[in-house]
């Protein structure tokens, strides 16, 4: 179940990253986490009052609250990088996030066995491949670089932080609500101080009615980022966070598809390589 899960959490990261960093190019990125993620907190919210998790309630929300805190960060970081430079190249690169949690598992005990070794190596490796050659060039990609590099870190201190915020599936409702809530919190401020300072929180082209007309689409986006947080949670309660991490560190290829078949944009040798390197280590984990 821990791979089914996490494979589930790497199709709905890599869909919500295409979709979040399609609409950042349109519309300001920070704009696009408040609003994506102000929808999950309504449907969350519903959630938990359906389900009484509000008995859940316990010290371990705190982790929750920290991954509120730091996702607005790593999305805002993680859409502006999609937003200028190719996703093919950007998505790869902020999976080197995963170095956090597998890190956590190996410091509180955890032994992966030769096989699942093996895997973590390939996907890793295919994972960085599947970023390209293109690490050098115009200001530009530089600054994509670095704020991948930002919300790499982030996605990964995320991933550690909600998989310790409950223990059980109507907790983790609770939790998800609470992580949002926070994410809403952080983000607005953010968004209300850059508007005093007098940046646009709005696209230039179409205004509020452009943001109307995308709701959909964002609902989309902030619905598919707390399913895979929650399948993630799943996957690391049920099995090692090792291979929970690096498996759920998978929706590059997904985004990367997605990009190839709606933007059009083409991967070049190195980063196909990549990909199926990275299939290859997903087999072996789960087989392991």
């Amino acid at each position: 179940m821990t791979a089914l899960f996490a494979l589930a959490t790497s199709v709905l990261w890599g869909l919500a990253d295409f979709g979040g960093g399609l609409l950042a190019r349109r519309t300001p990125a920070l704009t696009v986490v408040v609003v994506s993620q102000s929808v999950a907190v309504v449907v969350l919210g519903a959630i938990v009052v359906a389900t009484g998790a509000w008995s859940q309630a316990g010290p371990p929300l705190w982790y929750a609250v920290a991954a509120g805190v730091v996702g607005p960060v790593a999305m805002l970081s993680f859409y502006k990088a999609l937003a200028l430079g190719p996703m093919g190249v950007v998505s790869p690169l902020g999976s080197i996030g995963v170095a956090v949690p597998v890190g956590v598992g190996l410091l509180v005990g955890e032994r992966p066995g030769l096989l699942q070794i093996a895997g973590i190596a390939l996907a890793v490796a295919g994972i960085m491949l599947a970023g390209g050659p293109e690490l050098r060039g115009a200001p530009v990609r530089r600054q994509a670089l670095l704020l991948t590099l930002l919300a790499a870190f982030g996605f990964g201190a995320v991933m550690a932080l909600i998989s310790e915020a409950s223990s059980t599936v109507t907790g983790l409702f609770l939790a998800l609500f609470v992580q949002r809530v926070a994410n809403v919190a952080v983000g607005g401020t953010a968004l209300y101080v850059s508007v005093r300072r007098g940046n646009r929180a709005l696209p230039e082209d179409g205004g509020a009615a452009a943001v109307r007309a995308a709701l959909p689409a964002l609902a989309l986006v902030g619905l598919a980022d707390v399913a895979a947080n929650g399948t993630y949670s799943l996957a690391a309660q049920r099995g090692p966070v090792t291979v929970a991490a690096v498996l759920a560190s998978l929706y590059p290829v997904i985004t990367a598809i997605a990009a190839r078949g709606v933007l059009k944009e083409r991967l070049r040798a190195v980063q196909a390589a990549g990909a199926g390197l990275a299939l290859v280590g997903t087999v072996l984990l789960a087989a392991g």
